[in-house]
């Protein structure tokens, strides 16, 4: 097993960066954006961070088929990241573009760029997130090389989530709606500039066994027949997430029955009288370790995302220091990188599976604890926010280091790997997770009376802040925790996998 270079980790690592700018940004400044600027109700943002994750719940898929059945000089996933780039620092500035025109026409704009966004994102970050496993075979130089990578994300998301409050008020000298256009501007251009770095400085060593393809062409037509089974769960949460009423809940639980009898169904069916597009799916859907973690990836999401969504209205609203906010997210993120960075350490004491159950618990405890801290105890707060942050940065490290455990696994029990495939659902849960807690910052403010363009109304939700800030996204954590505690691959199934599947590829 080949040992990774440390500037192919920094190289990898700047990609992540790059994401980040969009990512962190979308994530912690979009919903105060749309509803206090941009000029949208906290109720309509929420709909649209919903609307937007159905169409992510494809586009993920199709583009993890697309990327592991792309074969070219220079890999599988590279040259979709590079193609990629301009189009996501594009749709970045028109994200944060306010036109001047009526609130209808820019709702309809407001649609149109974020589900922009997020193609390119999907374009993206898909294959960025699968070239890791296909960088190294090692499990021990993939968990070093997420934590490369994440401790490039959060330096990224330092630049976009720590300066961007005093770029806004610099660029716009109390015009906010061209200060963050201009700061777009900015970190558009410092994207594609660190993508190329990282499209040129990485190389995709494993080659998984060769299996008989059907055309592309065909197997996207297969996959739209299975669409319903994708998008109908999708659209059954998403409607009793924004309504929460009784039918809503009735379809929800209808639609989860007849999903659950369609994929018993597709097992039961031979091999023989599957389709390539079925055949992945099966065996995604047979692959406990995958489950495992995308349910894991949704609930860590939920938890960081709330905690990031909440912050700008927190300390605006809550502290009173808009600006301060900039600060809190430089300080999270500088915990961040020490963090990431450390997880190895730890992983190699007392194993993955170990470390993120009490990173998960640790990060809950102390984000709970926010709930009683007063508005003029900023120490304490970033004391509080910076120790939860610790431990919540392990938790993608771990996540996407442990999805390559999971491709792994998938090739050593059927001789099939679908690495874009199983990285694509990582990302798929990490962006709905993200979408879903954003939506659910605006629905828990909107439940308060908020108004983003009433400030009146601000007080009266300063409740539903501090439970966002503290108690609500514990649960999510804890509900991790649990979950994480049936996670089968231990050290000794992994080095089992690995040793056995590095003597299938050399018999090849």
């Amino acid at each position: 097993m080949e040992q990774l270079k440390l500037q192919e980790k920094i190289a990898y690592a700047l990609g992540d960066a790059a994401a980040n700018l969009v990512w962190r940004g979308a994530l912690a400044y979009l919903a105060v954006f749309y509803t206090d600027t941009f000029g949208i109700s906290a109720s309509a943002a929420a709909l649209l961070f919903l609307v937007v994750r159905l169409s992510d719940g494809i586009t993920d898929i199709i583009m993890g088929m697309v990327a592991d059945r792309t074969n070219t000089r220079w890999g599988k996933f590279r040259p979709w990241i590079f193609i990629s780039t301009p189009f996501l620092g594009l749709f970045m500035v028109l994200c944060f573009t306010t036109p001047d025109w009526s609130a209808q026409n820019k709702l309809i704009y407001a649609y149109a760029t974020y589900i922009g966004l997020t193609l390119a994102y999907t374009f993206n970050n898909v294959p960025y997130s699968a070239l890791m496993g296909v960088m190294t075979s090692s499990d021990v130089e993939r968990t070093s090389l997420s934590g490369f990578r994440f401790a490039g994300a959060f330096l990224g998301g330092l630049f976009v989530m720590g300066f961007l409050p005093d770029m806004v008020a610099y660029f716009g000298s109390g015009n906010d709606a061209i200060g963050y256009q201009y700061s777009m501007y900015v970190f558009s251009a410092l994207l594609m500039f660190l993508m190329l770095i990282t499209v040129a400085g990485t190389k995709e060593r494993v080659v998984p066994v060769a299996s008989t393809d059907s055309s592309l062409s065909r197997e996207v037509i297969d996959l739209s027949k299975q669409l319903p089974f994708i998008l109908l769960p999708l659209l059954a949460i998403t409607l009793f997430f924004y309504y929460r009423s009784l039918p809503t809940f009735v379809f929800l639980v209808l639609i989860a029955a007849f999903t659950a009898f369609a994929i018993k169904r597709l097992k039961n069916q031979p091999e023989s009288e599957r389709s390539r597009v079925q055949q992945d799916m099966v065996d995604l859907l047979s692959n406990k370790p995958w489950l495992i973690l995308l349910a894991l990836g949704f609930l860590t999401m939920m938890f960081n995302g709330i905690k990031y969504g909440v912050v700008a209205y927190y300390f605006k609203y809550y502290v009173g220091d808009e600006l301060l906010a900039g600060k809190y997210f430089a300080a999270l993120l500088i915990v961040s990188v020490i963090g990431a960075l450390c997880t190895e350490f730890f992983v190699k004491r007392w194993g993955r599976k170990q470390v993120f159950i009490m990173a998960l618990i640790a990060s809950a405890v102390l984000t709970t604890s926010m709930y009683l801290v007063g508005a003029e105890q900023i120490s304490l707060i970033f004391i509080l926010g910076c120790s939860a942050e610790f431990f919540a940065a392990m938790m993608p490290t771990l996540f996407f280091s442990m999805l390559g455990d999971s491709a792994d696994y998938s090739e050593w029990r059927t001789g099939r790997r679908a690495t874009g495939l199983v990285y694509s659902a990582g990302t798929f849960v990490q962006k709905t997770g993200g979408g879903f807690a954003g939506a659910l910052v605006l629905v828990v403010l909107a439940s308060y009376g908020y108004n983003g363009m009433d400030v009146n109304t601000a007080v009266q939700s300063i409740p539903g802040m501090l439970l966002l800030m503290s108690v609500i996204p514990s649960v999510f954590a804890l509900l991790g925790a649990a979950v994480m505690m049936a996670y089968p691959i231990n050290n000794q199934m992994q080095a089992t996998m690995t040793t056995e599947l590095i003597a299938r590829r050399a018999s090849v």
